[in-house]
């Protein structure tokens, strides 16, 4: 397929109809935002940014650029982690000003949204009701539910929620030619042909609409955190939760080296900065049960040596200890200009022993590691800190991230729990997936998509075979 290397004008002129003289941008200048997500080793130029309002323009938009054969990159709020949003000769089109939540159902429990809708407004709205929306991305207060529904994210407290395709009820998606369908959960006899959609990120089209599950407010909401001397003790803590038969709401490890950073930020939550690691615990339910839980929780963490273990009083205690947890990203740029985090998965009882690996690779290339994670289900989010105007400090960044990668591989992880593959990781699907796999994936790709116009080069390897 051909690939215009500079905008054609004739079509800017018919998607400036459309969208109005503000929905087009073309100006280089206005264009840089749009050039990476917030994984910035991952670049490109989009051809245009055009920025529908409408679900009717969102539908024109994408049939004239089906037309005009030019490939079309869906972009949310752009807090991406794995260059999923990244147009090179590709236009971008966001979907950030459809940000109407069209409907909530207190009786039924759910709400209709537009793609643009925050996450955490979502919940903001259904509170009233005493309801809430289950899936909580870091990110909630700034990524989109389409984003979020794109790479299928999870968050703190998917260990026991689970992620967003748990709380997915169907989806009106616009397909790469323009046509619409509204696609169910298989609960109608049909095909889950919303399942197909959630986490395939972009490539087979883009949301317009989502019906998504609501769930009632818990009646009592309690956190603990338990601090340790070895990074290996807290992974040990961890498997040791679960063998006592608990499974807590959300379940998160941070490392010293974050530590320090979010208690000299704004955020900080009084946490020792001489601590190797701290585990956050959280419990909902039943007060009673609840408490019982925390006792547990905070007996498996003695039993494994830590050195204290703290229960929230109040409210006000335990979202600060959320807030420590869920601004660490943010405040990792007190510390470097850049950073790169990966999203291996690896099983609970690896930890122990995978942990202090990863430290290990980050010592051998000279960079700064700092760990926060969602311990419960083995998600890690190892941090690499550098600057990316430093040639050579990328080179061991990607050298490290790749190590990494093929360590969690190794020890029965996967390479995405939550962040997606994107344009980053998509060499590494090779390491999970054989070529009659990889050929499945690319006929159902072709079957919504034979133009390939719908964010190309994303997911899926260009062709099947070892890693490069």
């Amino acid at each position: 397929m051909h690939v215009a290397s500079r905008f054609p004008e004739q079509v800017g002129r018919v998607l400036q109809g459309i969208v109005g003289p503000h929905g087009l941008i073309t100006d280089p200048g206005r264009i840089l935002p749009y050039e990476a997500d917030a994984l910035t080793t991952r670049k490109g130029t989009p051809l245009a940014v055009v920025l529908p309002d409408s679900r009717d323009a969102l539908i024109e938009v994408v049939r004239v650029l089906h037309s005009a054969g030019l490939p079309f990159v869906p972009r949310g709020a752009g807090t991406g982690l794995s260059g999923g949003s990244v147009a090179r000769d590709a236009v971008v089109v966001t979907t950030t000003r459809l940000n109407r939540i069209l409907d909530l159902d207190p009786e039924d429990r759910t709400a209709l949204v537009e793609p643009g809708v925050i996450t955490a407004a979502i919940s903001a709205a259904a509170a009233p009701h005493g309801l809430r929306y289950l899936p909580d991305p870091a990110s909630a207060a700034a990524c989109t539910i389409a984003g979020n529904i794109a790479m299928n994210s999870g968050g703190p407290h998917c260990l026991k929620h689970g992620v967003t395709s748990d709380h997915v009820l169907g989806l009106e998606v616009v397909l790469p030619d323009g046509q619409t369908a509204w696609l169910g959960r298989g609960a109608d006899g049909g095909l889950d042909l919303a399942g197909l959609f959630i986490g395939s990120e972009g490539t087979i089209g883009l949301i317009s609409q989502a019906r998504v599950a609501l769930s009632p407010v818990a009646a009592s909401t309690r956190a603990l955190l338990g601090l340790f001397d070895g990074v290996g003790q807290a992974g040990a803590a961890v498997s040791e939760v679960f063998e006592r038969g608990l499974v807590p709401v959300a379940l998160e490890l941070i490392d010293r080296a974050t530590i320090e950073v979010v208690e000299a930020s704004i955020f900080a939550a009084g946490l020792p900065t001489d601590t190797e690691a701290a585990l956050v615990i959280e419990c909902e339910g039943d007060p009673r049960d609840v408490e019982a839980e925390l006792r547990i929780a905070a007996d498996a963490c003695l039993a494994h040596g830590a050195r204290e273990v703290r229960i929230a009083r109040d409210e006000s205690e335990r979202l600060a200890i959320w807030r420590a947890r869920k601004k660490a990203y943010g405040a990792l740029g007190r510390a470097a200009p850049d950073v790169f985090v990966q999203d291996a998965v690896v099983p609970r009882t690896e930890l122990s022993r995978v942990l202090p690996e990863i430290q290990r690779i980050a010592d051998v290339h000279r960079l700064r590691l700092a760990n926060f994670f969602h311990a419960g289900d083995g998600n890690l989010h190892p941090n690499l800190l550098f600057d990316r105007r430093d040639t050579e400090q990328v080179a061991r960044v990607e050298r490290a991230g790749e190590e990494i990668m093929r360590l969690c591989v190794a020890a029965g992880g996967t390479i995405t729990g939550e962040h997606g593959v994107g344009c980053d990781k998509v060499r590494y699907m090779p390491l999970l997936f054989g070529p009659p796999e990889l050929t499945l994936m690319d006929a159902l790709h072709e079957a919504f998509d034979p133009a390939g116009l719908a964010n190309p080069g994303k997911m899926l390897p260009p062709r099947h075979g070892d890693v490069p």
